[in-house]
């Protein structure tokens, strides 16, 4: 427990319930629908309205082994081939094993996939995949299916919801147990300004960060407001150098910041290739799956080619689908791309990679704990071993629904209390007094992505990481110098709490990026172009305390430590039970990534 905390007004009003779910995306609203089905008092807490999340964002599709002769055991050895032998296997068997029968229980909730002639689910392919996996929704719209499922089961069970509200920091016991959290909502309604919900329980489902780098395929709410406040409240988080960059980004401009539209990996999948200027496939000899390789080597690629063009993007080809395949498979990429000037069905597109999805994030293990009891994170904000150094594609609304029906049992599983009566001290109060963080301006958040994009961006240094180390740093001391309150213009708020979020994030991230010395899935140093498995076939575990920098330490294998003891009375669970820490076998042979 760090007693770290933004500063903040305190909780002017307060909630009871037996477990909050921070975050309304597939991961979120999952659990909340399982711990409320299960009688438990419980309350989703979201940033903006329920389906304005990431989720929503997600084109290609969700990946599980549910066509004819796809197994399991194939999905697994495609998910760890990708994820450049940082995978934790059990929990990737756990995906894998537990993913089909997830899929169709979210089918069960009202989602309506693509079906083919006969009814049949329908399936495409996607980077790293040996099979067509992929089950997709409304042609390019999968996401957007899935949280229209998951807000309507919502709003019909009649979960308590508090939306436009961002979290704060976690509320914690004398001991460090988890006992609710801090919130401010923004605008008028029955709760406004800051608050407290009060709880035994909180499952962090925030999403990712994107909005850490100037380009992003990532909504504007993806703050890493998630993994600031675990890390605050003493948890560890782990793997958040890797950082997907999608490959392939509608290129707006050099100067173009903020989110960006994607152009799904489904489209490679149905057999658009990449070129150049000239109309070459530069990935044909890159990879046996050419444009279909994992996106961290696909990004890359695009990068180099790039670099040796001396152009800005290369190009995504895809004018033999014709319109009418356009029309009925990519509605909204193909209305995306017409919004910006570019006709697919004409011309090819330009792509360049950007800011995608955080393999990394707060550690848990199989059951979604993390090292802070009562603390559970779930999706993107989490690290749970499935992604290892890069995500392959569509495995992230698999997590998502897996693991939340895996926190959600546990929740469920634990003693039972009435609505919060675990949690009856002041709303805000602390054990000891708490370091409270100084607040950066709202100006601030256009630096920290600056000077994220140039120094921790697809292609990485060590003098890059050290400038960029520096300048955030530097960031972080002129908010010291300025007292508790930050500069004189960083009023507590939305914008100034955002920005204090991300340079917090960056700051573990740069730390950990410039501690791996080698080029490992999508963690790319130039000038360590080769991965080293003798000494970096592990994980790094940050945690932070106050006024001192993340601190950084490097585990003994590949093998996640124990996020804690496992109850002796629990074993007879091994599959639920086992904690991520435990060892765990790793593919020895998955190859090594081409190099220039």
């Amino acid at each position: 427990m760090t007693g770290i905390r933004l500063s903040a007004p305190a909780p002017g009003w307060a909630i009871d319930a037996d477990v909050v779910v921070v975050g309304s995306g597939v991961a979120g609203l999952t659990t909340a629908l399982r711990c409320a089905a299960a009688g438990l008092a419980t309350v989703v807490v979201t940033k903006a309205r329920l389906d304005d999340g990431s989720t929503r964002w997600a084109q290609g599709g969700i990946a599980a082994a549910l066509g004819e002769g796809d197994t399991p055991e194939q999905h697994l050895d495609d998910t760890l081939v990708a994820g450049a032998g940082l995978c934790d296997e059990t929990a990737v068997r756990t995906l894998v094993t537990e993913g089909p029968g997830a899929v169709r229980r979210l089918i069960d909730t009202g989602a309506h996939f693509d079906t083919t002639h006969t009814g049949a689910i329908a399936l495409t392919r996607e980077g790293g995949h040996h099979r067509r996996r992929i089950a997709h929704a409304g042609g390019d719209a999968t996401g957007a299916e899935i949280s229209r499922a998951l807000v309507e089961a919502v709003r019909s069970a009649a979960l308590r919801t508090i939306e436009n509200a961002l979290v704060l920091d976690l509320l914690t016991d004398a001991e460090g147990r988890t006992e609710g959290v801090t919130l401010h909502v923004m605008g008028e309604g029955q709760h406004d300004g800051v608050g407290a919900v009060r709880a035994p329980a909180v499952v962090l489902a925030t999403g990712g960060m994107g909005q850490v780098f100037s380009a992003t395929t990532n909504p504007p709410v993806s703050t890493g407001d998630g993994v600031a406040l675990a890390l605050r409240a003493g948890a560890e988080v782990s793997d958040l150098e890797f950082v997907q960059f999608h490959p392939t980004v509608l290129f707006l401009g050099a100067d173009s910041e903020g989110q960006q539209p994607l152009v799904s990996e489904a489209v490679r999948g149905e057999g658009a290739h990449l070129v150049d200027a000239s109309g070459t496939r530069f990935m044909l000899g890159q990879h046996e799956l050419a444009e279909l390789a994992p996106r961290d080597i696909v990004a890359k690629a695009i990068t180099r080619r790039m670099q040796l063009r001396g152009a800005e993007h290369m190009y995504l080809d895809a004018r033999h689908f014709g319109a009418a395949m356009w029309e009925q498979r990519f509605p909204t990429i193909l209305a995306a791309c017409r919004a910006h000037g570019i006709d697919p069905v004409t011309q090819p597109i330009p792509v360049a990679p950007a800011a995608h999805y955080a393999s990394g994030g707060v550690r848990t293990d199989l059951r979604g704990r993390t090292t802070v009891p009562g603390l559970y994170a779930c999706g993107e904000v989490a690290c749970t071993g499935v992604h290892g150094a890069n995500r392959l594609a569509s495995n992230s609304l698999l997590e998502g629904l897996v693991f939340a029906e895996r926190i959600a049992a546990d929740i469920v599983g634990g003693p039972r209390t009435a609505s919060g009566a675990a949690s009856r001290r002041t709303p805000g109060a602390a054990a000891t007094a708490p370091h409270t963080v100084p607040l950066l301006t709202a100006e601030s958040r256009t630096a920290i992505q600056r000077i994220m994009t140039r120094g921790a961006g697809v292609i990485r240094s060590a003098d890059s990481l050290a400038t960029a180390a520096g300048e955030l740093e530097e960031l972080q001391r002129a908010a010291d110098a300025a007292g508790e309150d930050g500069p004189k213009d960083a009023v507590p708020g939305v914008e100034a709490w955002e920005a204090t979020n991300l340079l917090l994030v960056s700051r573990v991230l740069v730390a950990a990026a410039r501690e791996r010395e080698e080029t490992r899935g999508c963690h790319w140093r130039e000038d360590r172009p080769d991965r080293d498995d003798s000494a970096w076939r592990r994980h790094l575990v940050v945690r932070i305390a106050a006024g001192e920098p993340p601190v950084v330490r490097t585990t003994d294998s590949a093998a996640f430590p124990p996020v804690r003891p496992v109850d002796p009375a629990d074993s007879a669970d091994t599959a639920l039970s086992e904690p991520s820490g435990s060892p765990r076998t790793n593919p020895a042979d998955a190859p090594e990534e081409p190099q220039p």
